[in-house]
């Protein structure tokens, strides 16, 4: 019995996948909702499922890293699920700004040096190995929805910056170029990776089954560009922020705009995907893609209303949060369900039939 679950949880490991930071980052950016709406309470104990979460995650990838490094480098040349490393950069900025909020600073800035040299070294590498190097060529037909994770991990660098910057006056200078450089990076990005999932959209034939949850992931691009750039409007005078103070929040508006656009487009194509062509909804790390955009969509809208005094922006950002909220309830709920049928229940059928309960 104890040898069967083991061989679960290794199978488990074994087959991560990369982009399950995602759930850091999906219970982090609600929590940080919750916690600027004053809801104090609901938002501490999202903030413990998070940081829980964030460790168990960290645990589990180290073990893969270790003992099961054959398809970790499967995973770093797939350009369908390699971008999903960057949830790791994005996870460990979003978890230290909840922190931040807690009053934990010294634990935001050691995360963020950790996701700085995780985004400077993954950005060349990711797409290097991925794309550059993947005998596969053209690699259109592989442009998808994930690679805007590439986008929220620079933006969340710029966020977690502009964080700790009213806190070390010392690092002002520092942290402001590395503000406006992560959020430059992030918006050139943004059009880069967009030209290409849509030139993929236009040219190749689209199915209902390739529309998966990661496509949310362009409009929490969109949204954390318009978080990223409000904190950087709120930050002190430096020259950095002085030089592009006014170019960030016309570009954060429209962004704002962007987002809210993709929306109706984003639950369209779901509607497509499961209702008219009866996909079934089934539990995978990537549903976490789609709750990090909610999250993110309320939390740049009520940031934003407030640097940019938009108070209408402001209260739709407010509204939305409790629809994100009830998302990720769902969810969860979904994936402890998962996760109790694959990994904690016994099952020796499966396990001498040699299936994979990932």
């Amino acid at each position: 019995m104890r040898s069967a679950w083991l061989g679960r949880v290794q199978r488990g490991v074994r087959g991560l996948n990369p982009g399950y930071f995602a759930l850091v980052m999906a219970t982090g950016i609600i929590s940080v909702g919750l916690q600027l709406g004053g809801f104090v309470i609901l938002s501490g104990l999202m903030s413990i499922i998070c940081a829980v979460a964030f460790g168990v995650l960290v645990l589990l990838t180290v073990w893969r890293l270790l003992s099961y490094r054959a398809e970790l480098r499967r995973d770093l040349t797939d350009p369908d699920v390699a971008f999903g490393f960057f949830t790791v950069v994005a996870g460990t900025n979003v978890l230290g700004v909840r922190l931040a909020l807690a009053g934990a600073h010294r634990t935001t800035a050691i995360l963020l040096v950790v996701s700085g040299i995780l985004w400077f070294v993954l950005g060349y590498v990711i797409p290097w190995v991925a794309l550059l190097g993947n005998p596969h060529r053209p690699l259109l037909d592989r442009a998808n929805g994930s690679w805007f994770v590439w986008v929220v991990a620079s933006q969340s660098v710029a966020i977690a910056s502009a964080t700790l910057e009213p806190v070390y006056r010392g690092l002002r200078p520092g942290l402001a170029v590395v503000a406006v450089l992560s959020w430059s990076v992030g918006v050139f990005l943004y059009g880069l990776v967009g030209l290409l999932v849509v030139a993929r959209l236009l040219i190749h034939r689209l199915r209902p089954i390739d529309l998966t949850p990661p496509y949310w992931v362009a409009m929490g691009a969109a949204s954390i560009t318009v978080l990223a750039g409000a904190r950087i409007v709120e930050m002190a005078d430096a020259p950095m922020v002085q030089a592009t103070r006014g170019l960030v929040a016309g570009l954060a508006v429209v962004f704002w705009a962007l987002a809210t656009w993709l929306i109706p487009a984003l639950l369209a194509a779901g509607w497509w995907r499961h209702v008219t062509h009866r996909i079934p909804f089934t539990y995978d790390a990537t549903w976490w893609s789609v709750i990090f955009p909610l999250g993110m969509y309320a939390v740049a809208g009520i940031y934003l209303g407030q640097a940019d005094r938009l108070p209408l922006v402001g209260d739709i950002g407010g509204t939305e949060l409790w629809v994100a909220f009830a998302a990720w309830v769902a969810v969860l709920g979904t994936m402890i369900i998962h996760l109790v049928r694959t990994v904690f229940r016994s099952r020796p059928e499966a396990a001498e039939a040699g299936h994979d309960d990932r």
